[in-house]
């Protein structure tokens, strides 16, 4: 997006010695109106089917913003940044980079049970049209507990939110997974040197793909950091889970592999 489409113009002459003037910023946005049901907020849309909301933090030194693309739900939105602005020093606590506030219940009750939040390094959001605002903007969605381990680093942060999609406020879980893989009848493996972020469904299609396939194994990790490793040998499927002991095998039925990792990712 251009300056000019979202900004007006840059917000240099509001900058006094590292303090921004947001409220001033905010008021020359395209477009901008005031949230309703929320002092100190604020609506625009630069483009159709793309609508942003932003609030003030509770110190005034932030912009707490967020983003719906075809999915805008104000309800959720403003509930969203009630509780970001009552809960953003609890949320970044424990990772500078990514934040998790555990609490949140959707206006719904039925979706949504944390709010993430995004640090500048992460997001980078007007970094190109307007990098003075960025080190004052914080991004906070709603998302889902089983989506964060606390434990990002930088990259694993900026990883995340590109995967995640977290500007459709209709979308389901993506829980957290780290994988590697050898299939010997496909040839396919890993390349990377350890556990890499991906998708639950390649998960599954892994594991349906090594049925029948000896010296195959999936090795996957969740939230909490545990790590399980399945595999199809001699006779038939073995699953073991990462302990201070090591590897502990056992036996397991056709057909459960797939319940026990969905299972997994959902804890």
């Amino acid at each position: 997006m251009s300056s000019e489409n979202v900004l007006g113009k840059s917000i240099g002459s509001e900058v006094d010695g590292g303090v921004v003037d947001l409220r001033a910023v905010v008021s020359r946005f395209r477009g901008v109106e005031p949230l309703p049901g929320l002092a100190d907020g604020w609506y625009w849309t630069p483009v159709p089917g793309i609508e942003f909301v932003g609030a003030l933090s509770a110190d005034g030194q932030r912009l707490l913003q967020l983003s719906g693309r075809d999915s805008y739900d104000e309800d959720l939105a403003v509930a969203t940044l009630e509780f970001a602005r009552v809960h953003e020093e609890a949320i970044f606590a424990r990772n500078p980079h990514l934040g998790v506030g555990e609490g949140f219940k959707s206006p719904d009750g039925s979706s949504f049970d944390v709010v993430v939040g995004l640090a500048p390094e992460v997001h980078r959001f007007y970094n190109v049209e307007n990098p003075a605002l960025t080190p004052f903007v914080r991004l906070m969605f709603p998302a889902y507990a089983c989506e964060f381990s606390g434990r990002e680093t930088l990259d694993e942060a900026a990883t995340r939110y590109r995967m995640l999609r977290l500007n459709n406020l209709a979308r389901r879980p993506l829980p957290y997974l780290k994988m590697r893989y050898r299939n010997t009848r496909t040839g396919g493996r890993s390349t990377n040197p350890g556990r890499g972020f991906t998708e639950p469904r390649r998960l599954e299609e892994e594991l349906g793909w090594m049925d029948g396939a000896p010296g195959s194994f999936v090795e996957f990790e969740n939230r909490h950091g545990r790590v399980w490793r399945v595999e199809w040998g001699a006779d038939g499927w073995s699953i073991a889970q990462e302990g201070d002991q090591g590897w502990s095998p056992r036996e397991i039925a056709l057909g459960e592999p797939l319940d026990f990792a969905a299972a997994r990712l959902r804890d």
